[in-house]
C-alpha cells in the first residue's frame, strides 16, 4: 500500500470529525448574520487569499456541482467575465467569521483528552508544521484546485487549531486533483465514476492511479516524519 493510500483515511477522519463538531457554531453564525453558507464555507482557505480562477472553480465543484445562484443572490460572491469567482466585501467579512468559528470548534473538539487517553491539542504545533511542509511541496505537483487553495489564508496570530484546520482542508485538494485527473484519464465523467462499484476493476485502477498521483507530496517528509504524521493524526479525536 502506498503512503498516500494509508494516510488518506486518517486525514479524512480528523477533518470530517472537525467539520461535524463545528456545525453548531457555523449554523449559529448563519442565524446571527442572516447569510447562508456556500462555497465559502468549504473553500475559505483559498477564497480569503485570492479570487478562485475558472479552472479552479471547475475542479472544486466537479462533484457537488457549480450552482452559485445563492451566493450571487445574497451578494457574498461575484464572478467576472472570465469565470473567476471572488468574495465581496460582505462575503469576505462573513467568510473570516466562518474560518474563525471552525477553528474555535476545532480547538474545543481537539482539546479532548478522554481522561488522558489522547494527547489532544498538544500535538497541534507539530502537526501544523508538517502540514505546512506538505502544502509547500504541493506547489510543484498540485492541480487547479490545490493551486487555488494555496498558499492558505491565516490571520496574524492564528491559533494552532486554526492553522491545522485550514491547512488540512487545503491539503485534501491535492488528492482531489489527483482523483479527478485519474478518472478523466480513464475517459470517464463524474456520473460514470459514481456508477462504478468499489470492487469494479476500473474503479480499483482509478484509485490506484489516484494514489500514484497523490504520492509525490508526501516525499517532502522523511520516512520518520511520515510515520509521525500518522501518529499525530491518530492522537486527535474523531
Amino acid at each position: 500500500m502506498s503512503y498516500a493510500a494509508l494516510v488518506r483515511p486518517a486525514i479524512d477522519r480528523v477533518y470530517i470529525g472537525m467539520r461535524a463538531a463545528a456545525r453548531p457554531r457555523l449554523l449559529a453564525l448563519t442565524e446571527q448574520t442572516g447569510l447562508r453558507q456556500g462555497l465559502n464555507s468549504s473553500f475559505y482557505f483559498g477564497l480569503l487569499a485570492r479570487p478562485l480562477p475558472a479552472d479552479g472553480f471547475a475542479a472544486v465543484t466537479a462533484y457537488a456541482g457549480g450552482d452559485m445562484s445563492d451566493e450571487l443572490a445574497q451578494g457574498t460572491m461575484a464572478v467576472d467575465d472570465a469565470g473567476n469567482w471572488s468574495l465581496t466585501g460582505t462575503g469576505h467579512t462573513f467568510t473570516l467569521a466562518l474560518q474563525q468559528a471552525a477553528a474555535d470548534a476545532a480547538q474545543e473538539h481537539w482539546a479532548q483528552t478522554f481522561r488522558g487517553a489522547l494527547p489532544g491539542e498538544a500535538v497541534l504545533p507539530r502537526l501544523a508544521e508538517l502540514l505546512g511542509v506538505l502544502l509547500k511541496a504541493g506547489e510543484a505537483t498540485g492541480g487547479p484546485a490545490f493551486r487555488a487553495a494555496t498558499p492558505v489564508y491565516e490571520p496574524a496570530g492564528a491559533s494552532y487549531a486554526l492553522q491545522v484546520s485550514t491547512r488540512m482542508g487545503a491539503l485534501r485538494h491535492h488528492r482531489g486533483d489527483a482523483h479527478r485527473a485519474a478518472w478523466a484519464a480513464a475517459g470517464l465523467t463524474v456520473e460514470q465514476l459514481r456508477a462504478l462499484s468499489p470492487a469494479d476493476p476500473l474503479r480499483v485502477s482509478i484509485e490506484q492511479d489516484t494514489n500514484r498521483r497523490d504520492e509525490p507530496i508526501y516525499q517532502a517528509l522523511t520516512e520518520s516524519e511520515r510515520w509521525e504524521l500518522l501518529g499525530l493524526l491518530a492522537a486527535l479525536p474523531n
